[in-house]
């Protein structure tokens, strides 16, 4: 049995060579909801819509979001019809008051929908519809999620981290901005004095987390601050890691990333940017799959190989590292 921690786009693309060595009975899934936001009155939830997407067989993989071939025709109205009222895409936050009001799973992260900042499609739309609306019906976010994860013939489990609002905001130069908005809207450029994980103090793990980390659990190549930070802000989840087996992906070259602002994101919170910085981060780390150009000596078992990932091929070749790795430490 195998637990992966997920978030973005790198811990998807590792899934693409998971069956090669788990199968999908013996998978877990915990996703990062930091991303999550209320976009419009419609709670849409990147990381795990990602994975079902996947899972459904109908993820834009040039994007690695949305759905492949998806129309845009109610978010083009949306632009049209701002722009016609004089209002433009950048992101609106609704009011103070209003952030804390309605669904509590959508706190601090409740942005207007004129303009819409975010491209969803028409398809995707349609997810993130039933996605609230079973909400509304009183399902917990777990609930729904496996529930649309059931529509799309998803055989392994996904799990969202949390069940409560644990909401990512980065305090930048700029003021502060949920991550949704400092990555999409501002393509990441304002300088980072804070990230923070709203809500989490007050978090608790969704149903079935913590008994999943009693397995084996694989941290994919995701951003260590914000697609991985949630989760271990969230009370007891550090806790499982620690007792359990842990092996996790570098999702950097060096000081690169593979995507989004990782580097600059540990960096802001004090750690190492790059591969430098991965214990740091994950203390809680048994063994580390690292790129093989790296020549890096970490004090704990590190399996060296290409962590590029661009086909399936290439995952089942990760995921082939990350067996042994586990084979290092079990």
């Amino acid at each position: 049995m195998v637990t992966f921690l997920s978030g973005g786009t790198g811990t998807p693309k590792l899934l693409d060579g998971a069956t090669a060595a788990f199968t999908p009975a013996e998978t877990t899934v915990v996703a990062n909801t930091g991303d999550d936001v209320e976009l419009g009155g419609l709670f849409v939830s990147p990381d795990i819509d990602t994975l079902l997407f996947q899972g459904g067989g109908v993820l834009d993989r040039e994007t690695w979001w949305g759905i492949d071939g998806d129309t845009h025709r109610t978010h083009d109205a949306l632009t049209d019809l701002a722009s016609s009222m004089g209002r433009s895409s950048t992101p609106t936050y609704l009011p103070d008051d209003e952030q804390t009001a309605g669904r509590d799973l959508a706190n601090w992260r409740r942005f207007s929908g004129v303009g819409e900042f975010m491209t969803i499609g028409d398809r995707d739309r349609a997810a993130h519809i039933t996605r609230t609306s079973l909400l509304d019906e009183g399902k917990s976010l777990s609930e729904a999620t496996a529930a649309i994860a059931d529509a799309f013939g998803i055989t392994i489990d996904i799990l969202p981290m949390s069940d409560d609002p644990v909401a990512t905001l980065v305090h930048t130069e700029d003021g502060l901005m949920h991550f949704q908005e400092f990555w999409v809207a501002e393509n990441g450029e304002p300088a980072i004095e804070n990230v923070e994980f709203r809500g989490s103090a007050n978090a608790s793990p969704a149903p079935g987390v913590i008994d999943a980390l009693d397995d084996v659990v694989v941290v994919g190549p995701s951003n260590p601050v914000t697609s991985i930070g949630p989760m271990l802000s969230v009370a007891g989840i550090g806790d499982a890691l620690a007792s359990t087996t842990v092996v996790a992906v570098s999702p950097f070259l060096g000081d690169d990333a593979f995507s989004g602002p990782a580097a600059k994101l540990m960096d802001a919170v004090g750690a190492p940017p790059g591969t430098a910085g991965l214990p740091s981060v994950y203390p809680f780390a048994d063994a580390f799959v690292v790129d093989d150009a790296e020549s890096r000596s970490f004090d704990r078992p590190t399996i060296e190989t290409d962590i590029r990932i661009d086909s399936p091929a290439d995952a089942r070749r990760v995921v082939d590292a990350v067996s042994q790795a586990i084979d290092r430490v079990e």
